[in-house]
């Protein structure tokens, strides 16, 4: 099977389109070719689910001249369905495109399709969709993650350099670690959300994959910056993220002890210690923190999310646009409708939404969970504020694990284990490889404080130069 290692950068492809030494026809071409050769059969990746038939090419030039692209299914696009990998959206088109779409798109991208994900990116295996699972293009046996996992394969897999994920939970890096890629979730209010279906407004970010560090650089520099159709966006200007490798002389990284325990997989471990040593040999020095609220996360995250699941999924009703199954009566519509628009996953979340914002809960669950949300951020403030400028941890606990294997859905969320703490402190947060086992990608994960993607991404150049063909072994 191919995979990501193989193929040129999205700013090589660029380059070579504006040079006129490749043409975006061909680019695009060889994307729907090689979707179309690994997307079906009992193995089939299952990637992109709408692909474009006949994409714009553009004029050939910007920063992704020509480059193909490939969109989460849950990103307005103006020529494709944006049906969240939902039976409730199924066949629906958005009347306005995502602000990150059309800045892809101004800088020269050509949108080649809509990618698989869980259902309205409510999973952490793209098994929940209504469109079937995708597979992991490293070993089809096995799950790409989640929910942005078509995203994840499509550049796995080679078919595009970029792709645009969202991340509410980990939904970009930990496939990112599945798949061997890498996936970048930017601080809260970097990217516009304009264009994204929302699943919890103050958690979700939309977020780009790559093939390399770079890609992702390039890709999250097209797609960020201020946007006046969102209102949580910040008012800054794009980060300047694309560097060489170099020194990371006077870099302090930070290792927290509770991402650390003795549980820990002792092949993840041994793949962590030689990246911090990669580190150490730039230059880095290594530091043991500690970030207390960790273990609250999960059960955390699992009462905020599904509580602004079930305010913004309220909105599918069939009243005002997608499925609509007739009853008898208004309510028995309402009824008809959600029951067979929604998958179980997502009827689930509601329903724990719902229970934690009724009368006589909300103060018991929802408001303390807040209130440990503050607590969770307040750890990150700290450790950041006393010198340290990047956090680096494994980004799963394991690397895929098989389809079908994991039922139980709470040991599904604590594959998030590592990864939430991110979207409840608003900060940035990447994984790329460090390593396989068992011939599995497994993914290492950095953070940094808010707004502060570039020493992120310094980190990042300097461990993946470091690691070079050892990352992908």
């Amino acid at each position: 099977m191919s995979t990501a290692t193989n193929h040129p950068t999205a700013a090589a492809l660029a380059a070579d389109v504006r040079d006129g030494r490749r043409s975006a026809a061909q680019l695009v071409a060889a994307a729907q070719d090689l979707r179309a050769r690994t997307h079906a059969g009992a193995m089939g990746l299952n990637a992109i689910i709408h692909p474009s038939s006949v994409p714009d090419l553009g004029p050939g030039t910007g920063p992704l001249a020509g480059v193909p692209v490939a969109i989460k299914d849950n990103l307005a696009t103006l020529e494709l369905p944006t049906s969240c990998g939902s039976r409730m959206l199924e066949g629906w088109v958005s009347p306005y495109e995502a602000t990150a779409v059309r800045r892809l798109r101004s800088a020269g991208a050509i949108v080649v399709g809509k990618t698989n994900m869980d259902e309205f990116a409510m999973g952490s295996s793209t098994e929940h969709s209504a469109f079937g699972p995708s597979r992991n293009p490293i070993d089809p046996t096995r799950a790409p993650g989640g929910s942005s996992g078509g995203s994840a394969v499509a550049v796995a897999a080679g078919i595009v350099p970029i792709a645009i994920g969202s991340e509410t939970g980990g939904s970009v890096r930990q496939p990112a670690a599945f798949c061997g890629i890498v996936g970048v979730k930017p601080t809260y209010g970097r990217v516009s959300r304009h264009g994204l279906v929302a699943f919890a407004s103050s958690l979700d970010c939309v977020a780009p994959f790559g093939r390399t560090v770079d890609d992702a650089a390039l890709a999250l520099e097209v797609i960020a910056g201020a946007d006046p159709l969102d209102a949580t966006c910040a008012d800054r200007p794009a980060p300047t993220l694309r560097a060489e490798p170099g020194r990371l002389d006077g870099l302090v990284v930070g290792v927290p002890e509770e991402y650390f325990p003795s549980s820990l997989d002792p092949a993840v471990r041994a793949l962590t210690d030689r990246a911090l040593d990669a580190l150490r040999a730039a230059g880095a020095t290594v530091r043991v923190v500690s970030l207390p609220h960790t273990a609250y996360a999960i059960p955390v995250y699992y009462i905020l999310a599904p509580a602004e699941a079930s305010a913004n999924l309220a909105r599918f009703d069939g009243v005002r646009y997608g499925l609509r199954v007739p009853g008898d009566g208004v309510q028995a519509m309402y009824g008809a409708t959600r029951a067979a628009g929604f998958g179980p996953e997502v009827t689930r979340r509601i329903l724990l939404g719902t229970y934690v914002l009724s009368a006589g809960y909300y103060d018991a669950y929802y408001r303390k969970a807040q209130a440990v949300r503050a607590h969770i951020t307040a750890d990150f403030d700290r450790t950041f504020a006393d010198g340290v400028h990047v956090l680096f941890t494994p980004t799963t606990p394991t690397p895929a694990f098989a389809l079908g294997a994991i039922t139980d859905p709470y040991e599904m969320y604590l594959s998030d284990i590592y990864t939430v703490t991110a979207n409840l402190a608003g900060i940035p947060g990447m994984s790329l490889p460090i390593g396989r086992i068992g011939g599995l990608p497994v993914g290492g994960q950095f953070l940094a404080a808010r707004f502060d993607e570039a020493t992120m991404f310094r980190a990042a150049y300097a461990l993946e130069a470091a690691l070079g063909p050892e990352a992908h072994r």
